[in-house]
């Protein structure tokens, strides 16, 4: 059931009031499970409902293996799309719901082949076709059912059957997780990535939610203020941040201006230091890092909180960088710590409760924290 669906959109702008996008272009590949990932107000929706044919672009265009469909009805699109709150119709039963895609396309016309079949055996093929979904997402015991009688995670799966069932060249999925409570979420997380595997739809997914990116997305595209300012697998964004802004929104938290400087290390070979703008040490030096890459001159520096380790001794390991500081402050998070230390200047860290209680950290203890020189992007 592999489908074709490569996405092309050239050059695309779209003013919706409250919403714009400017200079849109992105390559989504036949198959790929594409995740676009921004702050509330960024234009996803209004992508997503721009390639749904919902609104007309100002400018640009939108291509679906190869053909320009910019100007074509939604209908003739061949697109399926999910939208957070379901839209589920309140007076169907669930198999009804299914169905309703298939039952629009009937009279608008498939072909000389469902022309020729009768009514009965049109019933009977969409029939089968409900069951199929149905069973594919475990709703078939559900076909009989009111839609207010369903929870949250069985109104979207009915909502995702509906869209499947009309075998889409492109799925779109506007936030569909984000009004489930977490368990549910992380469910029907698992449930897409597994029905992605099995029929290979091209989709796009909308979200908010930089892990739910990461666990689905083959790769990703960061919009901010109705523009795109960073493509990339899950692994650039993560750990390879363009902008400030990105670093910030994928939870980078320890960002520090500077400049890179190269000096000679002790065994008499060039290195690049990152030199931290306004920070000095009680010996009026200024403070310096490690780093490991190819930029000169004005910089920023980011480094995750999971990739410093935290002491209350001094650290011997091969990590460059290495620093005492006092704890600043203690952030319970439920399962990590967030632990802000002083080196001057602060770093954000990331511990488990248990690390916690081993090293019986408190506000002003005196620690070590190494990270790698590898371990700090710049950009």
């Amino acid at each position: 059931m592999k489908s074709s669906g490569a996405v092309q959109i050239r050059d695309l702008w779209v003013d919706l009031r409250e919403f714009h996008l400017r200079e849109i272009d992105l390559d989504i590949a036949a198959g790929e499970y594409f995740v676009v990932l921004g702050p509330t107000g960024a234009g996803k929706t209004g992508l997503l409902e721009t390639i749904a044919g919902l609104y007309q672009p100002q400018r640009g265009r939108v291509l679906l293996d190869g053909e320009e469909i910019t100007h074509l009805r939604p209908e003739r699109r061949g697109i399926g799309f999910v939208y957070q709150a379901y839209a589920l119709f309140p007076h169907l039963n669930v198999a009804e719901n299914i169905a309703f895609g298939l039952n629009i396309q009937r009279p608008s016309g498939l072909g000389k082949l469902i022309r020729r079949k009768s009514a009965q055996e049109n019933e009977v093929d969409i029939a089968e076709q409900v069951d199929e979904v149905s069973r594919m997402l475990a709703i078939d015991h559900l076909l009989h059912r009111s839609p207010k009688t369903l929870s949250g995670g069985e109104q979207q799966r009915v909502a995702l059957a509906r869209a499947l069932v009309i075998k889409p060249r492109v799925l779109l999925l506007d936030e569909p997780l984000s009004a489930l409570d977490p368990e549910t979420r992380e469910s029907l997380q698992r449930e897409l990535a597994r029905v992605h595997r099995q029929l290979g739809t091209t989709t796009l997914h909308v979200t908010h939610d930089f892990e739910e990116a990461v666990a689905l997305g083959d790769r990703i595209a960061v919009v901010n203020q109705g523009r795109i300012v960073q493509v990339g697998t899950p692994e650039d964004i993560f750990r390879r941040p363009a902008s400030e802004f990105v670093a910030r929104f994928v939870g980078v938290r320890n960002i520090f201006a500077g400049a890179i400087a190269e000096e000679t290390d002790e065994n008499g070979t060039g290195a690049k230091t990152f030199i931290f703008e306004a920070s000095k040490t009680v010996e009026d030096q200024a403070l310096k890092m490690a780093v490991v890459t190819d930029l000169t001159g004005a910089v920023q520096a980011s480094i995750r909180p999971e990739d410093i380790i935290l002491s209350r001794e001094p650290i011997h390991s091969s990590a460059r960088n290495c620093f005492r500081g006092h704890v600043m402050e203690i952030a319970d998070r439920g399962t990590l710590i967030y632990v802000t230390v002083n080196a001057p200047p602060d770093f954000t860290c990331v511990i488990t409760r248990r690390s916690r209680e081993e090293m019986r950290l408190r506000e002003g203890a005196a620690v070590h924290l190494a990270f790698k020189a590898s371990a700090v992007h710049i950009f």
